[in-house]
C-alpha cells in the first residue's frame, strides 16, 4: 500500500506542480483539506425531541373543520359604488 501511494505521488505530483505554482501548493492543499472536513460531518439536528424516545411530549393534536368559518361567495346583485366605498374607507382625522 505505500509503495502504491508513493508511486500515485510520483505521478501526480508533476501534473499538480505544473496546476498550482509551488509557493501556493500548501495554501491550495489546506483549502482543499479544510473544503474535504466541511463535507464530512453532518451538522447535529436539533429541531425538537428525539423521535425514538418514547416519552417524548408531543404538541395535542386537535381537529378543525375545513368548512367551519365558510361564508357563501354567490353572485350578488351589484349594490351602489359610493356607499360601499364608505364602508370601507378608513374614518377621518378629527382636524380635518
Amino acid at each position: 500500500m505505500p509503495a502504491q501511494n508513493l508511486a500515485r505521488l510520483a505521478a501526480v505530483d508533476p501534473v499538480a506542480t505544473t496546476l498550482v505554482p509551488v509557493p501556493f501548493k500548501a495554501l491550495f492543499l489546506s483549502l482543499a483539506l479544510l473544503f474535504l472536513a466541511g463535507c464530512a460531518t453532518k451538522p447535529a439536528v436539533s429541531a425538537g425531541p428525539d423521535p425514538s424516545d418514547p416519552g417524548a411530549r408531543t404538541s395535542r393534536a386537535e381537529y378543525s373543520s375545513t368548512l367551519g368559518r365558510y361564508t357563501s361567495q354567490r353572485p350578488v346583485a351589484p349594490a351602489a359604488w359610493k356607499k360601499q366605498n364608505e364602508q370601507v374607507a378608513p374614518a377621518p382625522k378629527s382636524g380635518e
